[in-house]
């Protein structure tokens, strides 16, 4: 197998990225993000990189032999004007502040043309992960109601139309009414907002309305940046009282299945992934 650079970002994605390497006795090399990537990635081989070291970056995959990068994890991001660049960081970071300043996914773009013209092949975390995505219709035992499902489907509508803006990924629908947009706080934050707006506007534990969508922005690169949900996810939208999450089938990754489909039938939320176009 070719040697892939897993370029890692915060949670848990990277850490499932590097284990199912492990698994399948594919080698891989670690860019731990610096103040992002998980303590635990330390047990793989690789170094520890700030954001702009982009010259130690390249230098240590081109030393490991790696042919191919996964860009995997969350990172805020950065204040341009405290970074530390190196001299290859240096000479490209006038681009990539320009790149920023017309939105996350032009920024993602001239990051991955840096790795791209260096002749790394790009791997998307769901390719590595087996296509590990949200399959189509109810993951689990709860089956949505028409009127959930209503709820849902706008909540992917008016992810989608923020995603056209490279606003976010998600959003919160109960009983039609929008009750949130996701921007750069993303999913969990966002959740806790709802968790905290007044009962009647949202569900509740004894009475669960209204559900959470996550959808891709139609703009953005799949390889770098699809839409994740984990247990976590299911456990923050319960506490907001929703009745169930969803997103776009084979478009939303997944982070243990198993864990996900238990935390949703124990708390008794459903997971639906929509058919596509």
């Amino acid at each position: 197998m070719n040697k892939l650079g897993l370029i890692a970002g915060g949670g848990a994605l990277p850490v499932s990225v590097a284990a199912r390497c492990e698994a399948e006795g594919r080698p891989v090399f670690l860019v731990r993000l610096a103040g992002f990537a998980d303590p635990h990635l330390v047990r793989y081989p690789g170094i520890d990189a700030g954001l702009a070291e982009i010259g130690k970056v390249l230098s240590g995959l081109k030393k490991a032999g790696c042919t191919a990068v996964c860009f995997a994890g969350t990172v805020s991001r950065p204040d341009f004007k405290t970074l530390k660049p190196d001299f290859k960081g240096a000479t490209l970071l006038p681009g990539i502040v320009a790149a920023a300043a017309k939105g996350d996914d032009a920024l993602l773009r001239k990051i991955l043309s840096v790795f791209e013209n260096e002749g790394y092949a790009i791997e998307g975390a769901d390719d590595i992960l087996g296509g590990e995505t949200l399959p189509r219709g109810a993951l689990g035992a709860i089956q949505p109601s028409p009127e959930q499902l209503s709820d849902l489907r706008k909540a992917l509508h008016i992810a989608e139309k923020a995603g056209e803006l490279d606003i976010g990924q998600g959003a919160v629908v109960c009983e039609g009414l929008v009750l949130a947009v996701e921007a750069q706080e993303g999913t969990d934050a966002m959740l806790a907002r709802v968790a905290g707006l007044p009962a009647d506007l949202r569900g509740s534990e004894n009475s669960r309305k209204g559900a959470l969508g996550k959808t891709p922005k139609p703009i953005q690169d799949l390889r770098v940046d699809m839409p994740v949900m984990g247990a976590q996810t299911i456990e923050m939208a319960a506490a907001a009282g929703l009745s169930g999450v969803g997103g776009l089938a084979g478009r939303l990754i997944l982070i243990d299945q198993a864990a996900i489909v238990e935390a949703a039938d124990r708390l008794g939320l459903f997971v639906w992934g929509e058919p596509g176009e």
